[in-house]
């Protein structure tokens, strides 16, 4: 291959890295930006449950996450991941989603219980809402809604 043509080769193959990731980094913040929604709805229901209600710590913490998961599911579907799933909802999906989500929710949980011991509950509820987001967003982008080879896009 001339020389030319190898540093064609070079260009497209940079060019489609560099989109990749600019692609990457358009859904981290797309499904930032829905969970700073999210963070919202979760915070406000553990709060809600927990100081208001009484509910202990870890049942008040798995209820406002089911239902943060639940919004999380069907904007990052619509938005964030629309190119893979086309904008379609389904249960299956879904399933796949809050069964992804569990291990966001056990980190979720183990990291309030345990910040729990050293910093306000509160406190300890915010840090855990990060910690889930990195975990979420890795599931989500390379598990739950990962376009594959071969798949079509809408």
């Amino acid at each position: 291959m001339p020389p030319t043509g190898r540093i064609a080769l070079l260009i497209r193959c940079a060019a489609a890295w560099l989109l990749d990731r600019v692609e990457l980094f358009r859904r981290a913040g797309s499904f930032a930006a829905i969970g700073v929604v999210n963070t919202a709805v979760d915070f406000s229901i553990f709060l809600l449950g927990y100081q208001f209600v009484g509910l202990p710590l870890v049942p008040a913490n798995i209820i406002s996450w089911t239902v943060a998961a639940t919004g999380s599911y069907v904007m990052n579907s619509t938005i964030t991941f629309a190119a893979v799933t086309g904008r379609q909802l389904s249960l299956t999906a879904y399933g796949k989603f809050l069964a992804s989500g569990v291990v966001g929710l056990i980190a979720n949980t183990l990291t309030v219980l345990a910040l729990s011991y050293l910093l306000p509950v509160l406190v300890a509820k915010l840090c855990a809402i990060g910690v889930s987001f990195l975990v979420n967003f890795s599931l989500s982008h390379f598990v739950v809604f990962r376009s594959g080879r071969g798949q079509r896009g809408p």
